[in-house]
Parts: C-alpha cells; sequence; structure tokens
C-alpha cells in the first residue's frame, strides 16, 4: 500500500512540474519525475510476496506461486523509450534556447517570430 501511496504522490509531483512551471527544464524533469512513478506503479502491480521466479525446474512438482515478468519486461521496454523521449526533449530545449537565449516558455512565445 505504501508503493502505491509513493506512485500517487510522484504522479502529483510530475503534474504539478508539468502544469504549473514555467521553464523548460523544470517542465523536462516533471516528465521524467511522471514516467518513473508510471514505472513504479507498473513494476509493482507485477510483485507478489513470498512468490518465486515463473521458472520450472522439476516438472513433476508444480510451482505454487509465481511473480508475472510481463509487467517488469514492459517497464523494461518504457525504461528504454523513455530516455529516448527525455534526451529528444532535452535536445529540443537546448535548441530553443540556442536560439532565444532563455528556457522560460512565456518568453519564448513573446519572442517568436
Amino acid at each position: 500500500m505504501a508503493v502505491y501511496s509513493a506512485c500517487i504522490l510522484l504522479i502529483g509531483i510530475g503534474l504539478y512540474c508539468i502544469v504549473v512551471k514555467r521553464n523548460l527544464v523544470k517542465i523536462i524533469i516533471g516528465f521524467a519525475i511522471l514516467e518513473y512513478a508510471v514505472n513504479l506503479f507498473f513494476a509493482s502491480v507485477g510483485y507478489r510476496a513470498s512468490a518465486l521466479a515463473p521458472i520450472v525446474v522439476d516438472e513433476a512438482r508444480p510451482v505454487p506461486s509465481c511473480v508475472d515478468p510481463l509487467p517488469q519486461a514492459l517497464v523494461l521496454t518504457a525504461i528504454v523509450i523513455g530516455l529516448g523521449v527525455t534526451a529528444l526533449m532535452i535536445a529540443i530545449a537546448y535548441r530553443l534556447y540556442e536560439k532565444y537565449g532563455t528556457f522560460d516558455v512565456s518568453e519564448i512565445r513573446r519572442l517568436r517570430g
């Protein structure tokens, strides 16, 4: 239950940074926090206390309880995709800084031309 509360808290922090902040770097950090919160949620959904890895060693003896490997595989894929998206956002923010000389979104809108 504490893990789910942490996920909700991190999602709230990430959404706050995305919606309220005006600095592009802070918005990118908010996206990263939101992404890691969702990854933590998916990984915690697949976890079971006192469960074993889903590997069958002895076919005569069934495994009583297994951890679901699908959420873990999805989280690994999401981490790689999220890293690429974060790198793209940083590159775009860098190019905007080169052109306008600021990371402030309202200033960039004003200077647009």
